[in-house]
């Protein structure tokens, strides 16, 4: 069978077929399985190695990794779920290139998502990309552009959109039993250690720095601004606000749209105005954004106004409404709390009218992936009506936290009308070539 009918099977082959094969255990044959190629083998990517070369209708053919020390580890996991060990390469571009892959997966530090989803899309290939969707407003943009010029399946991973535990908080919600909804929440009350200043040094032996720096400005190598701790620093991260936030965000939003539907309301959409309140507090460390924060976001007009609050708190060594981290959604005959393993709903002498349980693996995120590339159906959390605007709420924060004021913000061209120094935000000032960010 060749690239391009075997490519053409697994966009018509039908769900039944891949749910069967998944639900009875049994690996499909290899003309039906996704051919995959992932970007990364440490941290995030190592979790998404295994849980693609789990899935009995994914083979894992390639992975990338700039650090040598990284790669045999992702590619060990990978033979051992699937009996086949991928080839390893240093550069992703091998991946793009390859006409046999049909899926890209990128689970790199955040300046690395734009630009690899984009050439993959140009590629014909569909793409699983970690949460936040880009680097910054217009990198996300860009992706939904490419996306949907090429007719390509993106699933940003925020993978608690797949769970039977959100799905059923969400018709819960569906049900009308909240009442009139107008107020959500999501916090962060997780405590994480300081991030204490290191001088420069070399990097390690055989890692591709100039290629791991990317589109971001060339500076000396510094441990905190690598594995691990490369989300606190702004020239690559997003910060706490779209590290953790964003799954918070995006269950709120979720949650707070099924009210919206039970109430007759239209859903949320994008915010028209945002402010954030804080800084760094806390820790008198290297890190850059804000270990303390409260940003609210305000939709629609009038009596349709609604308004979203999250809360970060990284210093806090307790709960919020019985949950480390979480969202809550707001009504007048009642409210929902959703975490990590379960969600409540209250009434209103807060009495339990109702709850769920449920983990928050990807498996289920994967397999909504693997589903979506064979029907050609749109992903539970579609880059474009899910997953950048829960990114846009991360960004939007992000900047109004910097420029110290509340914004009013165009949906339409994702913007802030009037604010030069905030729009400037809304992207790096400078793509360091040959990293540039491409046009679509």
């Amino acid at each position: 069978m060749t690239d391009s009918s075997r490519r053409t099977f697994l966009q018509t082959t039908s769900l039944a077929i891949a749910a069967s094969t998944a639900s009875a255990g049994s690996t499909a044959p290899p003309s039906e399985r996704v051919r995959v190629g992932i970007m990364g083998a440490g941290g995030r990517a190592l979790s998404l190695i295994n849980s693609f070369s789990s899935n009995k209708s994914v083979e894992v053919v390639a992975i990338a990794d700039i650090d040598p020390t990284r790669l045999p580890r992702g590619l060990a996991q990978a033979a051992k779920n699937q009996g086949t060990t991928p080839r390893g390469e240093s550069d992703f571009r091998k991946l793009i290139d390859d006409s046999s892959i049909d899926a890209i997966v990128i689970g790199t530090p955040d300046h690395w998502h734009a630009i690899p989803t984009i050439l993959a899309c140009q590629a014909g290939k569909d793409v699983y990309v970690e949460k936040p969707d880009g680097h910054n407003i217009v990198e996300g943009m860009r992706m939904v552009e490419a996306m949907r010029k090429n007719k390509r399946i993106v699933q940003m991973g925020s993978q608690h959109r797949s769970t039977e535990r959100l799905q059923s908080a969400i018709a819960y919600a569906k049900s009308g039993r909240l009442g009139r909804c107008t107020v959500a929440k999501a916090w962060e009350s997780t405590k994480q250690g300081p991030v204490p200043a290191v001088a420069d040094s070399q990097p390690p032996t055989g890692v591709d720095y100039d290629m791991w720096t990317g589109a971001a400005p060339m500076r000396p190598f510094n441990s905190n601004r690598f594995h691990g701790r490369w989300r606190w620093f702004y020239d690559y991260g997003t910060g706490d606000l779209g590290n953790d936030g964003v799954h918070r965000l995006d269950m709120a939003v979720a949650v707070f749209n099924a009210a919206c539907e039970a109430q007759g309301d239209q859903p949320l959409g994008m915010p028209n105005r945002i402010s954030a309140h804080g800084g760094k507090w806390y820790f008198d460390d290297a890190q850059e954004f804000p270990d303390t924060l409260q940003a609210n976001y305000e939709f629609g007009s009038d009596l349709a106004t609604k308004l979203l609050t999250y809360e970060m708190r990284i210093w806090a060594p307790y709960h919020y409404l019985e949950m480390s981290e979480g969202a809550a959604v707001f009504g007048d005959q009642g409210y929902i709390v959703i975490g990590n393993s379960n969600w409540k709903a209250y009434g209103r002498r807060d009495e339990v009218l109702a709850e769920g349980k449920g983990g928050s693996h990807e498996a289920p995120h994967v397999q909504d992936f693997v589903e979506c590339i064979k029907t050609r159906s749109k992903p539970l959390c579609d880059l474009e009506t899910v997953g950048h605007p829960a990114s846009v709420l991360c960004h939007a924060g992000n900047i109004a936290a910097r420029v110290g004021r509340t914004l009013a913000f165009d949906a339409k061209t994702e913007s802030f009308p009037g604010d030069d120094e905030a729009n400037a935000l809304r992207t790096r000032p400078e793509y360091r070539k040959p990293w540039v960010l491409p046009e679509v």
